[in-house]
C-alpha cells in the first residue's frame, strides 16, 4: 500500500557566495519523506546537510525549486501559515539542544503546545506520558543548567515529540552524546511508526537502522541503500 507523501521536494537548488566565487551547494536536489519512512542523510562537513534540512523544514529558501508539506507548497503559505505549519507538522531536533534557560525542563518541552495557546496545566498533562517515557520526571522542574548533556537532549527531543508531527528533522541528534544515551536518543526518534524521520549523521552503524540511506556529495543527493 502506498503512503501519503509528508515531505516533497523538487529540483531545489541552493548556493553561497564565498569571496568572489559562488559555491553551489545543492544542485537539483529530488526527495521525498513517506509517512512513517525512517530516511538517514551523510555527507562530508559543509556538504550541505544542514542546509537542506533546513530547506526541507521551511527555515531556509532554496534559490530554485520547491517545498510541500503534506501535499501543500511552502511558496504558497504566508509567513504566518509557514510557522502553523512548522509547529504542527514538523519537529526539530540539533546536536545543540537549544533549550531556553530561563525555563524549566518541562516548560522547554511544553514550549511548542504553549505557542498554539494551549494552556500550561493542560499542556502539562500532554507531556508527562512523555516526559516518564525519557526518563526526565526526576528533572521537569530543573533548569537546562542543571541537567546533564544527554538530559537536555531528551528534554530536546521530547519537545519534539509532544506535538506529534508527521515528521522530525534530526541534524547530529547524537553527536555529542557517549554511546549508551545516543543509542537511547535514536531509539526514542524512531520509535513511531505513524512518524516520519529524517536524520543527518556521521554515524554509520545509526544510518544503517535506517529505511534508506542517501549521501549528499558535490551537491548531489544520492541513494546509498533501499532496504526492504
Amino acid at each position: 500500500m502506498n503512503k501519503k507523501p509528508i515531505l516533497e521536494c523538487y529540483n531545489i537548488n541552493k548556493s553561497f557566495p564565498e569571496g568572489i566565487q559562488t559555491i553551489q551547494v545543492l544542485h537539483n536536489i529530488n526527495f521525498h519523506v513517506s509517512e512513517g519512512e525512517c530516511i538517514a542523510i551523510i555527507g562530508a562537513s559543509g556538504s550541505g546537510k544542514s542546509t537542506l534540512l533546513h530547506i526541507l523544514g521551511g527555515l531556509e529558501r532554496a534559490d530554485s525549486g520547491d517545498v510541500h508539506i503534506l501535499g501543500r507548497r511552502f511558496a504558497d503559505l504566508t509567513e504566518l501559515q509557514r510557522n502553523q505549519t512548522r509547529n504542527r507538522n514538523i519537529g526539530f531536533v540539533y546536536q545543540f539542544h537549544h533549550l531556553l534557560p530561563e525555563f524549566s525542563v518541562l516548560e522547554n518541552i511544553c514550549m511548542p503546545l504553549f505557542i498554539r495557546g494551549i494552556h500550561q496545566k493542560k499542556a502539562f498533562q500532554q507531556a508527562l506520558p512523555l516526559v516518564h517515557q525519557l526518563d526526565l520526571f526526576d528533572k521537569r522542574h530543573k533548569k537546562p543548567s542543571e541537567i546533564s548533556g544527554g538530559e537536555k537532549q531528551r528534554t530536546a527531543i521530547a519537545r519534539a515529540l509532544l506535538p506529534n508531527p508527521a515528521c522530525i528533522l534530526a541534524d547530529e541528534p547524537t553527536g555529542n552524546l557517549d554511546a549508551q544515551t545516543a543509542m537511547q536518543v535514536f531509539n526514542t526518534l524512531k520509535a513511531s511508526k505513524q512518524m516520519s524521520l529524517v536524520l543527518v549523521t556521521h554515524d554509520y552503524s545509526l544510518a544503517n537502522k535506517m529505511d534508506k540511506i542517501f549521501e549528499l556529495k558535490n551537491g548531489i543527493l544520492s541513494p546509498l541503500s533501499d532496504k526492504k
